[in-house]
């Protein structure tokens, strides 16, 4: 089986759902991005390069700035969500109350990933290293992974 991430395509995705409803089951894996509603001003959402080995799904998000503390991981009917949440305070000044300069930062996001049944649930391991987290989801059984097939443009 290949898995693949389609990009979604906002409010065109929704109309031709409404027009083919076989096409709600007709979609790849981890396909559950969404266009139609954009990212806030300022909100950045970390870029994701997902892998396929015959052994497991690997996902690499780039957050860097976070700290381990900050990701919050859950795994539910099958939905991989990884979301982040932190906030940066610095102050400048000698007195407290009184301040000269105070700044604060807040960052969020929020990414889902629908994985395929083959997975082992209870062996998904993360790791947070030089700002990627590198999430790996061990397959049920191992899956070949069959090679691209070249088709030519005539």
């Amino acid at each position: 089986m290949n898995t693949l991430l389609k990009p979604a395509t906002g409010l065109s995705r929704v109309f031709s759902d409404w027009l083919r409803p076989d096409s709600l089951f007709d979609r790849e894996f981890f396909d559950i991005e969404s266009d139609l509603f954009p990212a806030k001003p300022g909100v950045n959402v970390p870029s994701v390069n997902i892998k396929e080995t015959p052994k497991e799904f690997t996902f690499e998000l780039a957050a860097p700035g976070m700290e381990r503390k900050d990701f919050n991981i859950e795994l539910k009917n099958h939905s991989l969500t990884v979301s982040a949440e932190k906030e940066e305070e610095n102050e400048e000044g000698t007195e407290k109350s009184d301040y000269w300069r105070k700044e604060y930062s807040y960052n969020s996001f929020t990414r889902s990933f629908i994985l395929p049944e083959n997975i082992k649930e209870g062996n998904i391991d993360a790791k947070y290293e030089n700002g990627i987290l590198m999430i790996h989801v061990p397959k049920a059984k191992e899956t070949p992974v069959e090679s691209p097939k070249k088709i030519m443009v005539k």
